[in-house]
């Protein structure tokens, strides 16, 4: 096995940022594919914090080449800003151990501001987004108006694709009563950043294929999760990539054959930041315990999450959706001291119990969730490292979890620290 996929099966905030960082001391590059500075990893080593929002995981270790795919749409200023914030924290950044995708897209100023004036029109309808500017800056590239960062080696075609977008744009901007974007301004202050982005452009699909030749193992690193996927989430309550395991591949340039182990990170219940359904929520005490105790707040926005029982049935999709051969089990520790748990084994619609999420939006908000209980635990199994050290009812539970979602546990995750971690598969191995 050279190489791992690594995604997110429920609504994101699963804890992606802790296994990669386990992970990628197993591997030789770390790869983003997907997504933008909208998703957040929190990592934990030797009690200093790390916020990436666009900067691979891997790069807090010495000695790993990260790569930001041509499926992540970038914000240079936030790039360059991320890259100084990691360096005044002791970690090296350099052309030597990071490489960006030459033909990914820029998020750019016109982006954030549509962001912002398409949430502030819908009003009460609003999709939730992080108003960063990564929707439009999709709708851009796959309008084929989109600047990459390639283009910034050439100020006059840089301008004339600028004042094509313009153009487009300043005319909705207009109609939002918003002042239309000069595009000599947004090509000035592209060149002035353009000498120290460009010292980290490559060509990221040649560089993949070498390290695959050389037999070095590759980690490749999600953002969000399955149920915000473009296509297969909680649509119009998504993001706007496609978040499962096909995107490493279309993500990066590297052939669909390169990615051997599919990890899915679960948390062991389940949270969503923003609008859009949840069928499991809690909008009660012990949902309020799991925010509180999880210290659950948004990575980039400090929203709080909301919190809701395990749902078996969505995790179950997200794996066949992915491929998923095994999942690392996050957050177990949470539900330390609840009486009972309750897991969402089915949904109930009209009257009918159903074995999957459907994909109507009117039937995501319809369907009710039908609940096994299980015993809870009153023992701690915060920063647990053995199945020895878990109380017999939360063994009991991992193991329910395993059945109800056909895919094996193939980690499980008892504390922030990199280090509380039960290895049952390494998926580098197999």
């Amino acid at each position: 096995m050279s190489s791992v996929a690594i995604i997110g099966s429920q609504w994101g905030d699963e804890g992606k940022g802790k296994i990669v960082d386990w992970l990628s001391s197993r591997a030789d590059v770390v790869v983003r594919f997907q997504g933008g500075h909208n998703a957040g990893h929190t990592l934990v080593i030797d009690g200093k914090e790390y916020k990436l929002n666009l900067l691979p995981s891997g790069i807090v270790r010495k000695g790993k080449l990260s790569i930001i795919g041509n499926g992540v749409v970038i914000n240079p200023t936030a790039l360059l800003k991320e890259i100084k914030t990691v360096r005044d924290k002791g970690v090296e950044v350099s052309p030597e151990n990071l490489m960006v995708a030459e033909n990914a897209n820029l998020i750019l100023p016109v982006h954030e501001a549509l962001d912002e004036a398409m949430e502030i029109a819908r009003g009460g309808k609003s999709l939730g987004t992080t108003k960063r500017g990564i929707g439009p800056c999709y709708e851009d590239k796959v309008a084929r108006r989109g600047i990459r960062v390639c283009d910034l080696r050439e100020p006059d075609l840089l301008l004339e694709k600028l004042e094509a977008m313009m153009r487009h744009h300043n005319i909705l901007l207009k109609g939002l009563g918003l002042e239309e974007i000069d595009p000599k301004e947004v090509q000035s202050e592209l060149l002035t950043l353009a000498p120290e982005l460009l010292r980290y452009a490559g060509i990221v699909w040649r560089k993949l294929d070498e390290v695959k030749g050389q037999g070095r193992k590759i980690l490749f690193e999600g953002a969000q999760g399955t149920m915000l996927d473009i296509d297969h989430g909680t649509y119009p309550f998504v993001t706007s990539s496609n978040t499962v395991a096909a995107s490493a591949s279309s993500g990066t340039g590297i052939g669909v054959n390169a990615v051997h182990y599919v990890l899915g990170i679960t948390k062991a219940y389940t949270t969503r930041v923003g609008t859009g359904p949840f069928p499991t929520e809690l909008k009660d005490e012990t949902g309020e315990f799991l925010g509180q105790k999880g210290k659950e707040f948004g990575t980039v926005t400090g929203r709080k999450r909301r919190c809701g029982w395990f749902d078996a049935v969505l995790v179950r999709q997200a794996v066949k959706l992915s491929g998923m051969q095994g999942i690392a089990l996050t957050k177990l520790d949470v539900l330390d001291g609840l009486d009972e748990i309750k897991i969402c084994v089915g949904y109930e619609l009209d009257g009918k119990k159903i074995d999957y999420y459907p994909a109507s939006q009117t039937d995501q908000a319809r369907v009710k969730p039908v609940y096994e209980t299980m015993e809870g635990w009153k023992q701690s199994t915060f920063g647990a490292r053995s199945w020895g050290a878990l109380p017999a009812a939360a063994v009991k539970y991992v193991r329910h979890i395993e059945e109800l979602i056909e895919a094996p546990v193939s980690m499980l995750s008892t504390s922030p620290e990199r280090d509380d971690t039960i290895l049952v598969r390494d998926p580098f191995l197999g």
